[in-house]
């Protein structure tokens, strides 16, 4: 299948109206070209978040990340900041380091050519006798990296505006939060057989918590209490005031930021195009997905607490009963998921109406057009 067949479909499904949307086609997750479309409009391009700041606390501290092909080390240098650069040899073109932990040099594994954590090259073994060549000469070559919030993005495209300009808006809506202040408690990185873009749509509606988290979550999840508002041109959202499951799915005591139904408000956010979080007044987690292929994709997946729980004698208590609980709701959601993409590839599968709480679905449906297809997005004057 060319990607003709699914822009086109992704086209007539986009300029739908809300009130009469339907999903995305099914080749759209199928086409293994129009896979390669994304990844040359949307991970080639866009910011794409690799973590928490605070999971990089220490010089030396790195983590290892493929985005659209290219492989990428991020790093805390030895003044404390954070830097980015491409995770290849600049000799023979190994790729240096994998996963993640702390270093004082980067060493490349074929033939121990060695760089600093700023990308300079410190070490070339019996290279004396090269002619022309100079160390000096040799540094990794950057990544654009930024800090948002407490997350780090990494971006190939050197002319890409800031995250922050794009997320102003989102800053504004949960700066009572205050998010930057919350602390990463756990980071694991897993592989689904499923679309990356079937596991987004997944974290950004609520519509099937009752029935495929029945075990977890769904029983204290009234859909009735969903706002599910039009998304904005970077992000999409939706909010849910409850009172949570886990204690600290509210406000802590000590918590005087937060007043109203703030302290019992829930935000969940999909920033485009594939970080997603779900942030409570004491907790919060997120998914970065990546593609790995048509039916398969590549998670980060962590989670941590606000300042006050933190700082709460319990504290580890409180890590490990989100924990348990997350490893649960993500097994439930790796069922749903799997058996979507399984569906998506039957002969007789069909894209059916969206229901008003799949509002999220709809405008991430008209994000993956522009940035695919060309498709002409429209926003309320005081939302742009």
């Amino acid at each position: 299948m060319s990607s003709t067949q699914p822009v086109a479909e992704l086209l007539q499904a986009a300029t739908r109206p809300m009130e009469d949307a339907r999903g995305m086609p099914p080749s759209v997750y199928t086409s293994a070209e129009f896979l390669e479309r994304e990844l040359e409009t949307i991970f080639a391009k866009e910011w794409v978040c690799v973590g928490r700041a605070e999971g990089l606390a220490n010089p030396g501290d790195y983590l290892t990340y493929d985005l659209a092909g290219q492989p990428v080390v991020v790093i805390r240098d030895k003044s404390g900041q954070l830097r980015a650069f491409s995770n290849v040899c600049l000799h023979r073109m190994s790729t240096i380091v994998e996963g993640t932990g702390n270093k004082r040099l980067l060493v490349c594994p074929y033939h121990a050519w060695t760089y600093d954590l700023e990308g300079r090259l410190r070490g070339a073994p019996f290279m004396t006798r090269t002619t022309g060549f100079c160390k000096e000469n040799y540094a990794l070559p950057q990544i654009r990296c930024e800090k948002w919030l407490g997350w780090i993005y990494i971006t190939l495209d050197k002319d890409r505006p800031s995250v922050a300009s794009a997320l102003g808006e989102l800053q504004r809506m949960i700066a009572p939060y205050q998010m930057e202040n919350y602390v990463e408690c756990f980071r694991e990185t897993h592989v689904w057989d499923t679309n990356w873009k079937v596991l987004a749509e997944n974290f950004m509606e609520s519509y099937h918590l009752p029935v495929c988290h029945a075990a977890t979550v769904g029983g204290h999840s009234r859909l009735e209490e969903m706002d599910c508002p039009p998304g904005l041109r970077a992000f999409n959202y939706h909010w849910i005031t409850k009172e949570a499951s886990l204690a600290i799915g509210n406000a802590h005591p000590d918590n005087t930021r937060l007043t109203g139904d703030w302290r019992k408000t829930t935000a969940l956010i999909t920033l485009y195009p594939s970080h997603l979080i779900t942030l409570t007044p004491g907790y919060f987690w997120y998914l970065s997905l990546h593609p790995k292929g048509t039916g398969q994709v590549s998670m980060v997946f962590g989670g941590g607490l606000s300042p006050e729980f933190m700082a709460d004698p319990r504290a580890e208590e409180y890590v490990a009963s989100l924990k348990t609980l997350l490893d649960e709701v993500n097994a439930e959601d790796r069922g749903c998921t799997e058996k979507v993409f399984r569906g998506l590839n039957a002969d007789a599968a069909r894209a059916g109406h969206l229901s008003y709480l799949e509002r999220p679905i709809y405008d991430f449906m008209q994000y993956i057009a522009e940035r695919t297809a060309g498709f002409e997005r429209s926003f309320p004057l005081a939302a742009e």
